[in-house]
């Protein structure tokens, strides 16, 4: 059965991948990039919950999940780039003016790894902006030339992944995850 890709409007389907196991616990939420840095340190346990629900509730919502027989597999955090982090980012350039659209969180769950959800994800990211009329979109991959990154550091994608999507490379960043360099691969939608 394929993989149905469709837009973050469930809160508990987006609980479910990025989500901690403890209401109380602070894990990221996918928030550190979608939210400035101020509020993303202040909000703490079950208050980083909320501020994903708000988000999910939006129009447009956070991303886009990945479903396998109704089951959610999958999450890929998009947004216009103006209103993410990346947006006064330094070690991320600006490539030009244009409006662009940003991808920066891709997550399959264990035991539906290895099976190309990635790509459904991006594909789907890349068709999500595309709906909402962005005309480019960009993500800023590690360029790990083959070798193995730490899965916990994988969520950001390979450069590869976004070259099989149609990505081209456009900028180098200053960023560094996981001891590899990230770049920036932009698609023009346009």
């Amino acid at each position: 059965m394929a993989i149905e890709i469709r837009p973050a409007a469930s809160f508990d389907d987006v609980r479910t991948l990025v989500g901690p196991k403890r209401p109380d616990a602070n894990v990221c939420w996918c928030l550190s990039y979608r939210i400035p840095s101020k509020q993303n340190l202040a909000l703490v346990g079950p208050d980083r919950g909320e501020r994903v629900a708000q988000l999910v509730r939006q129009d447009p919502p956070p991303g886009v999940l990945a479903y396998d027989a109704g089951d959610v597999v999958g999450w890929a955090a998009v947004h216009p780039r103006a209103d993410t982090s990346f947006a006064r980012n330094r070690r991320i350039p600006h490539v030009d003016e244009v409006d662009v659209w940003s991808v920066w969180c891709i997550r399959v769950r264990p035991g539906h790894r290895g099976r190309g959800i990635s790509h459904d994800l991006l594909r789907g990211a890349v068709e999500f902006a595309r709906s909402h009329g962005a005309p480019a979109i960009e993500g800023y991959p590690v360029d790990n030339d083959g070798k193995k990154v730490n899965l916990t550091m994988a969520y950001v994608g390979t450069r590869t992944l976004f070259e099989r999507a149609g990505f081209v490379k456009a900028a180098d960043t200053t960023s560094v995850i996981n001891g590899f360099p990230r770049v920036l691969m932009r698609l023009d939608l346009r």
